[in-house]
């Protein structure tokens, strides 16, 4: 089962069909294609960062004169996106306003809008405030006069 991150557009244009479900995982897609997967979700600095330091690893490889380091610190660099790619898109959605409703758990994306549409409309439960708990001080222990064992300094005593 897959886990499905819920996030729902800001107070002033709340709609039921602008929430954005964001599968929590790894991306292929991302892993593949890292800048234009980062494009293709509109997280431009990302998606231009991402090209500048691969760009940058790769150039740095061929000056060195190996290649196939450049190209493996490349590699890692997608594989962080691949791995981090949802949490950057959560993030970014936070920056503009978006709020996180919660998660579902469920094998695919219709299954999570129809676990999401039954949990919505399921009004909170209310809970009753917590009791106030006040300590009784006839019920405390009485100090210790006694002898002490270790470095403990006991009340009453030089």
């Amino acid at each position: 089962m897959a886990i499905y991150v819920v996030m729902e557009p800001p107070a002033g244009r709340a709609k039921a069909d602008e929430t954005t479900f964001v599968r929590d995982g790894f991306t292929w897609l991302g892993f593949l294609f890292s800048p234009l997967w980062l494009a293709w979700h509109r997280l431009w600095i990302e998606a231009a960062l991402t090209f500048v330091v691969m760009a940058i690893l790769s150039m740095l490889g061929e000056k060195l004169g190996l290649a196939w380091a450049g190209s493996a610190l490349s590699l890692l660099v997608s594989l962080y996106i691949g791995l981090e790619g949802q949490g950057l898109l959560i993030a970014a959605l936070r920056r503009r306003g978006w709020h996180e409703w919660g998660v579902v758990e469920a094998d695919r994306l219709d299954g999570a809008e129809t676990r999401h549409a039954l949990e919505a409309d399921v009004p909170p439960d209310e809970q009753p405030p917590a009791p106030r708990i006040v300590p009784d001080a006839n019920l405390a222990r009485p100090t210790q006069t006694g002898m002490a064992l270790g470095l403990t300094h006991t009340p009453g005593r030089p």
